[in-house]
């Protein structure tokens, strides 16, 4: 039987409220910022000292010398999604730094067809556009600490996200990192969610009644049709709690440069990624889920970039119920000239993990270049 796609779209955003606490929330805040990051695998919170920083690991803000800002875009599902980014930083003195940032990631233009059939007859003229947007406004602050090798960082954030008419919530959250440096080793840690995060979301009562009038006319005419082969595409109506709360998640970051000549330099990483929740990585158990993310920077003079990386080790399982290893493998360039850097990433090459690759461009501008 034909469903209406709306359906699916509303009910995608209904189904993770069956708990209040969730192991997956605020999603679109895990993907990543900054095309440089994405072609090294997101193995960056040890290495993060730039206006990038707010996100990858707060407390490398305090390395920026002057005034910098960033901006990135990104498409997702051949362009269905867009994922956009704009950043600011600056030194508050000698010890400390603030940063502030905005994330979009949306999807616009969605046909809504609840009102396509009313009273048994279809009406194109009542279709309707809406979109699906998901908003983190972060504010940052750093500072070094008495050891001088060590630096921390806190990241306050404020979170919209709005489904059409339909719904929308409102939150906010804490992230904290430190990172330190000797001998030319870098650590990183950095907490998501560290007090957890909340959401509260509304909804309008009007559109929502609609939603499930939709779902018991289909499920009616499902159990109706005198074929019980397709009972089982009864579709389950689930009514949403208006309180969200996402668990902490943590990252450890390790790093070494290395010089190769006098023009050629490399720079190796390695993070570990940890939820505290049983998921599908490649370390899984009850307590915590750890799946690592390595990548490797080559420059020349630090005028040229060259970046690979892996990331996402997941276990799947096979049609056959086997168990097989998938990962994505990432690849970046870079350009940086006085004070602006272009940087440029393909992601998941091959589509090892079954989704689609996604190109990211993102640039960045230092001032103190231009004093």
């Amino acid at each position: 039987m034909k469903k209406i796609v709306i359906i699916f779209i509303f009910s995608s955003s209904l189904v993770g409220f069956g708990q209040t606490i969730r192991g997956f929330s605020n999603e679109f805040l895990n993907i990543g910022v900054d095309a440089a990051a994405f072609g090294m695998g997101n193995a960056v919170s040890a290495t993060a000292n730039d206006v990038n920083a707010i996100y990858w690991n707060p407390a490398g803000l305090v390395e920026i010398n002057d005034y910098q800002g960033a901006l990135m875009h990104a498409e997702y599902f051949q362009g269905i999604a867009k994922y956009d980014y704009a950043a600011f930083a600056k030194p508050i003195d000698n010890q400390s730094a603030f940063g502030v940032s905005v994330i979009r990631f949306g999807v616009d233009d969605i046909l809504n067809t609840t009102n396509l059939i009313v009273d048994g007859s279809i009406d194109f003229n009542r279709i309707s556009l809406f979109s699906a947007a998901d908003w983190a406004v972060n504010v940052a602050y750093a500072r070094k600490l008495a050891n001088k090798h060590v630096n921390f960082g806190v990241n306050a954030k404020v979170i919209r996200r709005k489904i059409g008419d339909f719904a929308s919530s409102i939150g906010f959250g804490f992230d904290a990192g430190i990172q330190y440096k000797k001998n030319g080793w870098q650590f990183g840690v950095m907490i998501r969610d560290i007090t957890t995060t909340f959401n509260a979301w509304s909804f309008n009562d009007d559109e929502l009644n609609s939603i499930i009038a939709i779902y018991d006319d289909l499920n009616t005419a499902i159990l109706n049709d005198n074929d019980p082969s397709n009972d089982d595409e009864i579709i389950p109506t689930v009514v949403p709690e208006k309180l969200e709360i996402t668990k902490p998640k943590m990252q450890l970051g390790v790093a070494r440069k290395f010089p190769l000549s006098r023009d050629f330099g490399l720079l190796t990483s390695l993070d570990l990624n940890m939820r505290f929740t049983q998921t599908n990585d490649v370390i899984s158990s009850s307590f915590v889920s750890i799946t690592p993310s390595l990548g490797f920077q080559l420059d020349y003079t630090g005028v040229v970039y060259l970046r690979g990386g892996i990331n996402n080790l997941q276990n799947r399982t096979n049609f056959d119920t086997s168990q097989s290893l998938t990962l994505e493998p990432n690849f970046g360039v870079g350009f940086k000239y006085k004070g602006i850097q272009i940087d440029y990433a393909l992601t998941n090459i091959g589509g090892a993990s079954g989704t689609l690759f996604s190109n990211v461009f993102s640039m960045k501008v230092d001032f103190s270049f231009f004093r």
